[in-house]
This record gives C-alpha cells, sequence and structure tokens, in this order.
C-alpha cells in the first residue's frame, strides 16, 4: 500500500512538474494575426528605405534569377552572370550561360553603355518603386523598365529597336556584395 501511495505521489509530482513546464512555454504565445501584420509592415518599411539610398544613389545591380521573354517562356538562369548593373551614369546588360558558347565568352551577351533619361517613381502606399532609363552602347539603344518591391522582388523589361523583349526576374544587390561575373562586351 506504502509504494502504490509511493508510485501514486511519484507520478502525480511528474505530472504536475511536466504540467508547469508546459504551462511556462505557453506564456511564449503565439502572435496574433495583427502583431504578424505590424511587425511585416515595420520590415517593409525598413526595406523600402533601403532601396530607396541604393535607387536614388544609382549604384545596384540587378541578379536575375530567371529570364523570359514577351510569350511568358521563363527560364532559370545562373545570377552571377545575368544582370543589370548601375553604376552612376554607366550601365551594363548581361546574359549569359555555363556553356561559354556566346559573343560574351559565356554563352550569351554582355553590353555596356551610359544611362539617359533616368525616371524614378516611389509608390510609398504600396511601397515600391518604378524606375526607367535608357542605356546607350554600342548594340544599340535599350529602354528598362524596372519594379521594385519593397520585398526585394525585382522584375526588369528590356526593350529596344528590335521587336520583341526581354524580362529579368530577381533581386537587387549592392555594387560591393554583388557576385556578377562580367563577360567579354560584344563589340
Amino acid at each position: 500500500m506504502k509504494t502504490i501511495n509511493r508510485n501514486t505521489a511519484i507520478t502525480l509530482l511528474t505530472l504536475l512538474f511536466f504540467g508547469f513546464s508546459l504551462s511556462g512555454y505557453s506564456q511564449e504565445r503565439k502572435m496574433t494575426r495583427q502583431e504578424r501584420n505590424e511587425a511585416r509592415q515595420s520590415v517593409m518599411t525598413a526595406n523600402f528605405n533601403i532601396l530607396d539610398s541604393l535607387l536614388t544613389q544609382k549604384k545596384f545591380v540587378l541578379e536575375a534569377d530567371y529570364l523570359s521573354d514577351q510569350y511568358g517562356n521563363i527560364t532559370q538562369v545562373p545570377s552571377n552572370t545575368n544582370f543589370i548593373r548601375v553604376n552612376s551614369t554607366d550601365g551594363v546588360l548581361q546574359t549569359g550561360w555555363y556553356s561559354g558558347i556566346g559573343y560574351n565568352g559565356l554563352g550569351g551577351v554582355t553590353t555596356e553603355g551610359s544611362i539617359q533619361s533616368w525616371k524614378l517613381f516611389r509608390d510609398s502606399k504600396k511601397l515600391s518603386y518604378n524606375l526607367q532609363f535608357s542605356l546607350n552602347t554600342t548594340l544599340g539603344i535599350y529602354d528598362v523598365s524596372m519594379n521594385v518591391n519593397a520585398d526585394n522582388n525585382v522584375y526588369a523589361t528590356i526593350s529596344g529597336l528590335w521587336p520583341g523583349k526581354l524580362i529579368y526576374k530577381g533581386h537587387l544587390a549592392t555594387l560591393e556584395n554583388s557576385n556578377v561575373f562580367k563577360g567579354t562586351t560584344t563589340l
């Protein structure tokens, strides 16, 4: 009888101990939907301000993870060889693949030139930017239109004098933090 009471007491104490330890964890409650939205909004606002400094200084690289054409055909690409680089008044457009067969030695095309007609539009309500500029290169004049969201998703449409367009989908990086490799300039 004594052993039953002793075992019962140990079991009750164990359950009581685990009950208190579980209730201690329950004080670390999950965030409510409103708290999650407020936290997400504050992060997005901070990102929006960081992107503002990148875009106004004109020193950034769009590292593309995907390329697509005007018909919606999407291809995953290496971000270190597919990029749009903006450095003050100069810019570089490059496509490339690991094959090494291409005009730039990377399986694609590289062209660089001067940036003209820079227009930056801020949408503080949607926390996004729309950037438009022209790049005057040896291969022609290219119009670049970028949509930059506060979560650092970037969509850039490149169109030139010929029919068709190329769409870069990726993220922005600073010139210092970028890991792009520039191939041989075409022409």
